[in-house]
């Protein structure tokens, strides 16, 4: 048995090289993948759609937030994988009991270099963790944004729910130069005055956790009208296992698509 930290101070008892793996998180379970781990992976939850193969053939263990624990003791892991953000507290606890549970923390991008690196050593996959995070270093190293621009990340409607400051999503936005009108920290839901009083030069629309469509900006294209509206993909900016090497292509494109557009 060896002992490691999670990154929310816990220290975890586990195998040395854990071969029955359950991943509550879809881009921790991508990141495994990466690793090559699909004969250690025995379970990942019904979000976790990268890769495919995955998604079809493992054993789902319900979602993130509603986690079925019968179906995870019969799989009997020797590694959870869970997130503080991505599962609640009470989960954690109860597979904790029974089970060696590590918990990534991931608000900024180091956090996910270090997120990284971590999964790296316990899955005894060290070296492609080292270079994968220097792969996403050279990345985000070579990528500068000048321009500001004053922006609203809408992650959810219905209530509307913003991405604000302590997240990885505002780390991601301020790297693509926008800077969040929103400064209450982790995820605030806004009223429609609220959102008016913002007043962003941008609002992004992202694609998870609600699914925007286009029909969906007419509401806040009254509010703001003002405003520059954009769908984006949101797996750039909140996923932070290696589906993170896409993410900096992605931004340049989207700050051509948004120059165009000014």
């Amino acid at each position: 048995m060896i002992t490691a930290t999670d990154q929310t101070g816990r220290v975890v008892s586990l195998p040395e090289f854990p071969t029955r793996i359950v991943s509550l998180v879809p881009s921790q379970t991508e990141l495994l993948s990466y690793f090559g781990l699909e004969n250690r992976v025995v379970g990942i939850t019904k979000f976790c759609k990268y890769p495919e193969s995955w998604y079809r053939d493992k054993t789902k263990i319900g979602g993130t937030k509603i986690i079925k624990h019968n179906v995870i003791e019969a799989l009997n892991p020797d590694l959870i994988i869970a997130n503080k953000e991505e599962n609640t507290r009470e989960d954690i606890e109860r597979l904790s009991a029974n089970f060696p549970v590590w918990v990534s923390d991931v608000n900024c991008l180091d956090d996910a270099y270090k997120m990284v690196g971590d999964l790296g050593r316990i899955t005894q996959t060290e070296h492609l963790a080292t270079a994968l995070v220097q792969k996403l270093e050279h990345n985000f190293r070579e990528f500068h944004v000048l321009e500001k621009r004053k922006t609203l990340s809408l992650i959810w409607r219905t209530p509307y729910i913003c991405a604000g400051k302590n997240t990885f999503i505002d780390d991601m936005l301020g790297r693509c130069g926008f800077e969040n009108a929103v400064l209450d920290t982790r995820y605030p839901e806004k009223k429609e005055h609220e959102l008016a009083e913002l007043n962003p030069e941008l609002v992004l629309f992202s694609s998870e956790p609600f699914p925007f469509k286009e029909h969906h900006m007419n509401a806040v294209r009254k509010i703001l009208p003002n405003a520059t509206l954009q769908l984006v993909d949101g797996e750039p900016f909140s996923w932070y296992g290696s589906r993170l090497l896409n993410s900096v292509a992605y931004f340049k494109k989207l700050l051509e698509v948004l120059d165009q557009k000014s």
